[in-house]
């Protein structure tokens, strides 16, 4: 149900200066287990950003557990410097957290 908020971020941004750097993008983490069925997802939901990984362990993925990912989606803002500057945004909050690191 985030991706369309996921994905309309991301066109909206993606283009985007940020002091410099090239815009917004994602870096999507699947935890499906077949293959078929993610490969799928990418397309139906139009997940058009460049980078898209998965091991197939579903909840027992590696990233999954580094990142301690108990509920889907999961994500985090992460700014030109590397430092986490947002979690667990969904619809509205993403775009204000992205407006807000635009306006810096």
């Amino acid at each position: 149900m985030e991706n369309p908020n996921v994905v309309a971020a991301y066109n909206k941004y993606k283009d985007k200066k940020f002091k410099g750097a090239k815009g917004f993008t994602v870096y999507g983490v699947s935890l499906d287990q077949d293959k078929n069925r993610w490969m799928n997802a990418i397309k139906q939901d139009k997940l058009d950003w460049p980078s898209h990984v998965s091991d197939l362990a579903g909840w027992n993925s590696k990233a999954a557990q580094i990142y301690r990912v108990n509920s889907i989606p999961a994500n985090w803002l992460i700014d030109g410097n590397g430092y986490i500057v947002g979690s667990n945004l969904r619809g509205p909050a993403l775009d204000a957290a992205i407006e807000k690191l635009l306006a810096q």
